[in-house]
Parts: C-alpha cells; sequence; structure tokens
C-alpha cells in the first residue's frame, strides 16, 4: 500500500500543480510585479516541482505527524521545523482540518449509519420476498433516492420544510457549540434535513447491492440444501445465505466510509456546513495548492485504507480467503 500511496501522491502533486490558475490570481492588478514576486516567492511556489513536492513529502509524513505527538505529550520533536501552510489564510493546513472536520464527521457520519442501518434489512427482506410489493416499492424508492442529485434533493427538502412549513432551519450553524439538553437538540434539528439527504442517497446505493448480494446467494446449492436438510427459514437467511451476501455488501460499505471524512460536498455547500468539502472547494477556488493537494491526498488515502479493511473483513466473513 505504501509504493501505492507514493504514487498517488505524485500524481495528485502534478495534477494540482498543472491546473489552471494562481494564488496571486485573486490580487489586485496595481500591484507592483516585484512585490507580486516577493508573495510568490514567501509561498514557496517560485521553486521547482519537485522540490516542491519532496518538502511537501516531508512535511506530511514527518513533521506534521511530529507536531502531533508534541500536542498529544508535549515532547518537542518538531522543534521549528515549518509545518504545511495554506496559501490562503497562512494557517496550518492540519489545524484548519481540525477545526472542520468533527462538524463533517457528525453530519455526514451520522447520515451514513443511518443509511447503513435502514439499507441492510431492507435489501435482505427484498431479496427475500422478491417481487413482493415491499421489494417493488423499495426498488423505486431506491431509485428515486439514487437518480436524484443531492443537491436537488437538498433544495427540495429546504423549500418544503423549512422555507414553507418552518419546521427545520435552513442553514447549519457552525457556531452552535452543544453544553446542555437544549443545545443537543438544537444541534440534532439543524442536521435532520442534511443527515436526510446523506441517508437517502448511501441508503438507496446500499440496499440495492445488498438485495443483489442476496438473491445470487439464495439461489445457490447450499443453501437449497440447507433448506431439503430442515433448517429452520430464519437460520438458512441469517447464517448461510446473509453472511456470504455480505462480502460484496462490505466493499460498498468499506469504499464509503471516506465519505464521512471527505465529507458529502455538495450536501455541506447545500446546507452551508463549514466542514472538510467547504474547506476543499474554497480552497480550489482560490487556488491554495497546499490545502488543495493534502485534502486530496487524505481522502486517496482513506480509499486505499478501507479498501484494507475490506480485503481483512473478507477472511472473517469468508474462510475461504483468509489470509495466512
Amino acid at each position: 500500500a505504501i509504493p501505492t500511496l507514493l504514487l498517488i501522491s505524485l500524481v495528485i502533486f502534478l495534477m494540482v500543480d498543472l491546473a489552471p490558475g494562481s494564488p496571486m490570481s485573486e490580487i489586485p492588478r496595481s500591484i507592483p510585479p516585484e512585490t507580486r514576486a516577493k508573495m510568490i516567492e514567501a509561498l514557496g511556489a517560485d521553486q521547482p516541482v519537485f522540490v516542491r513536492y519532496l518538502l511537501w513529502l516531508r512535511q506530511f509524513f514527518l513533521i506534521e505527524p511530529a507536531y502531533l505527538i508534541d500536542g498529544w505529550f508535549g515532547t518537542s520533536l518538531a522543534g521549528d521545523e515549518q509545518r504545511i501552510l495554506s496559501w490562503q489564510s497562512r494557517a496550518p493546513v492540519f489545524d484548519v482540518i481540525g477545526d472542520r472536520v468533527a462538524r463533517t464527521m457528525t453530519v455526514v457520519g451520522t447520515g451514513y449509519l443511518i443509511a447503513a442501518a435502514i439499507a441492510l434489512p431492507i435489501g435482505v427482506y427484498s431479496a427475500y420476498r422478491q417481487y413482493s410489493w415491499f421489494d417493488q416499492l423499495g426498488t423505486f424508492v431506491a431509485m428515486i433516492g439514487y437518480s436524484v442529485p443531492t443537491f436537488f434533493t437538498g433544495v427540495l427538502l429546504i423549500v418544503i420544510f423549512a422555507v414553507n412549513l418552518g419546521w427545520f432551519p435552513s442553514y447549519y450553524d457552525a457556531s452552535l457549540k452543544v453544553t446542555d439538553f437544549a443545545s443537543l437538540s438544537r444541534q440534532i434539528w439543524q442536521m435532520a434535513l442534511p443527515v436526510a439527504v446523506i441517508a437517502l442517497f448511501h441508503a438507496a446505493e446500499i440496499s440495492r447491492y445488498t438485495r443483489s448480494a442476496m438473491l445470487d446467494t439464495l439461489g445457490q446449492d447450499y443453501v437449497r440444501t440447507a433448506r431439503a436438510k430442515g433448517a429452520l427459514e430464519g437460520t438458512v437467511v441469517l447464517k448461510h445465505a446473509l453472511r456470504n451476501a455480505m462480502i460484496p455488501v462490505i466493499t460498498v460499505l468499506a469504499l464509503g466510509m471516506p465519505s464521512i471524512f471527505g465529507g458529502s460536498i455538495i450536501v455541506e455547500q447545500v446546507f452551508k456546513i463549514n466542514g472538510i468539502g467547504g474547506a476543499l472547494i474554497g480552497a480550489i477556488v482560490a487556488s491554495d495548492l497546499p490545502m488543495v493537494q493534502t485534502l486530496t491526498f487524505i481522502f486517496a488515502a482513506l480509499i486505499v485504507f478501507f479498501n484494507l479493511i475490506a480485503d481483512l473483513l473478507y477472511g472473517m466473513m469468508d474462510p475461504r480467503i483468509r489470509y495466512d
């Protein structure tokens, strides 16, 4: 996985560096060229691309973990080494991420967990009762939930439940601090609409994969053999069919986990959630290359990590592919 991550980091860095845009694009044209050149030099943007890449690599894998350890244990491993700085705010990139990651994990993570809790039983029962009214209704709702863009669903829920009915707020108040039951209630209240949008989209995806995997498993010979031996129907479905059907579903669940950290960028923009997705969009608009590079690589690394987790879970679910 390490060579893969290094290759991914290089490709991302080159793509971000070659993308159109400049950190000086929003600077007034009246600023003299000499001053502009000094500003570019202060950002380090005048150095060759591979020099900047090696510096970023050292900062990401050595200096930033050292600062993290120093913060936890009070050591001084990092010393006065320079961290990865945002060109836009001149603040350390990981400090910006740390300020926003809790918001993203709370909203998007809650939506994803609710989606999995709803979708797995629906997918299993839809496959077990194939072509029933429940299966047809679940298929219809899943098609709608997966086909309709999240920005449309978000705007629709805002218009209906926030503007017309006034039941929920139309935006997310990032300044709210949970200190008591009243503030906790307000937090849950303002999370309701974005969580519903995220849960609907992911539940549609997970339920369809679960249904398809269960249908394939229920038709296998070992399931028919278990029924012929007189096993209880619940045992056949839950023990013989579900465990094997979950193997492909694990991939969907594991690869969907990085969305918790990356956030649903569109949903964050619709509901004005000041999370990781908003930081990425703002960095792209401002050509903040260190922020874009770091966030994009973190998302890619999370995909590789959870793909590895999925491979390990395969061995737990299916003894035939256990790793010795």
